[in-house]
Order: structure tokens, then C-alpha cells, then sequence
């Protein structure tokens, strides 16, 4: 029996109306190490306390979307020398089905991360095995009490022949859940057509599923 560690974030707005700024999709992205990685959690706390000494303020952790193209750089060199498993699940939002714009953007979290999660838990895991789940607090919008029921719940459902054990986390306290937003932020890149030249030297080697099942941009 194996312990197994799942870093997830989220990417996108839950907004499903269209409105301008709105992101077209909303999706999750994990990032796998198995068994003792204690390592590697050393190596991000390092390289964060290395910049904060350079005069980079990293009070909130490290964001791809926000971090300056320098920070970005020595933050992928490092994930690429880590090397976890990526997967990714992104659902283009103007082809929601009417039943799941109908009943809200919790609904479209909660479904978005049923169609990643229950094929990656499968993927990393065998019957037996433990596996952690430490998934990014909401930060979407302000409904983070049902965001919570909803990884639960999933979690739940899908944890009969393994043991599931979910932690949700504030992002910068996890080196696991930045790594993912890393590679979700590449992978969003190249799926909206634009430049991202850390996606195919540091990402893309151990990216292991790129879902779209409602098509792609």
C-alpha cells in the first residue's frame, strides 16, 4: 500500500454568462508526487526564502499569473527538476449543458472536479493505497463553505476501496498547490493560443492528461 500526495487547484471564474473578462474556461489541474517528498517541499521553501532575500515580497506564496517573468522562470526550472505528474481538466464554459448553468457556478465546481478527480485518483492510485488530497482554497468568489462540501463530496463518493484523506489549504502555505498552479497556468496558455515557452521544457514531459470535454477554444 502506497501514500499518495495530490496537489489541486482551480483555474478560471465560475461566471457561465458570457460577460466580458469572464475566462472561457473553468478547470482543475493536479500535481502528483508519490511517497516521501519531503525534498522537494525543502527545495520550494528555499527557493522562496532565496527570493524574498533578492527583494522579491512573496507574502501570498508563489502565483504564475502575478509573479514577474523572472520569479516564473526559476520557479519552473524547479519544476522541472521535480518532475510530478501533471493533469489538467478544463471545461470550455460557453458549452455548459443548460441543466448545469441552470442550477449555478457551484454546481460547475463541483463538476469540474468530479470529471478530474475520478479518473486521476484512479490513474495514481491502486485499492489500498492512502491518498492525500490538498486542494486550494476557493478564491473565486466568497462561497468557500460550499466549495469545501462539494471536494468533500466528491472525495467521499470515490473513496470505497481507498482511503481519501482531504486537506484544503490556503495556497501559500502549500509548495504542492503552487507547483499546480504553475502548470495550470501553462497549460492555459497554450490551450488559448498564447505564448508560453516554460510549457513543453518543464511541463509538458510529465503531463500525464489534458481533458477538455466540452471541446476547446
Amino acid at each position: 500500500m502506497a501514500e499518495i500526495y495530490m496537489y489541486a487547484d482551480e483555474t478560471g471564474d465560475l461566471d457561465m454568462t458570457g460577460s466580458k473578462g469572464a475566462s472561457a474556461y473553468f478547470g482543475f489541474g493536479t500535481a502528483v508526487f508519490e511517497g516521501d517528498h519531503g525534498h522537494a517541499l525543502w527545495e520550494g521553501l528555499q527557493l522562496r526564502c532565496q527570493l524574498e532575500r533578492r527583494g522579491v515580497s512573496l507574502p501570498q506564496g508563489l502565483h504564475a499569473k502575478n509573479d514577474s517573468h523572472t520569479t516564473r522562470n526559476e520557479v519552473f526550472t524547479l519544476i522541472q527538476a521535480q518532475a510530478p505528474r501533471f493533469d489538467t481538466t478544463f471545461l470550455l464554459k460557453e458549452n455548459a449543458y443548460e441543466r448545469v448553468r441552470a442550477a449555478g457556478p457551484m454546481r460547475l465546481y463541483k463538476l469540474a472536479w468530479y470529471l478530474h478527480f475520478k479518473e486521476i485518483v484512479r490513474r495514481v492510485s491502486a485499492p489500498g493505497d492512502t491518498v492525500y488530497v490538498i486542494a486550494a482554497s476557493l478564491t473565486t468568489n466568497r462561497k468557500e463553505g460550499s466549495a469545501r462540501h462539494a471536494l468533500t463530496d466528491v472525495c467521499q463518493q470515490l473513496s470505497i476501496d481507498r482511503e481519501i484523506v482531504l486537506c484544503v489549504w490556503n495556497a501559500p502555505t502549500s509548495w504542492g498547490v503552487q507547483v499546480a498552479d504553475y502548470a495550470l497556468w501553462a497549460v492555459q496558455r497554450v490551450l488559448e493560443g498564447r505564448k508560453c515557452s516554460w510549457y513543453e521544457p518543464c511541463v509538458e514531459p510529465t503531463m500525464a492528461t489534458i481533458f477538455a470535454p466540452w471541446g476547446k477554444k
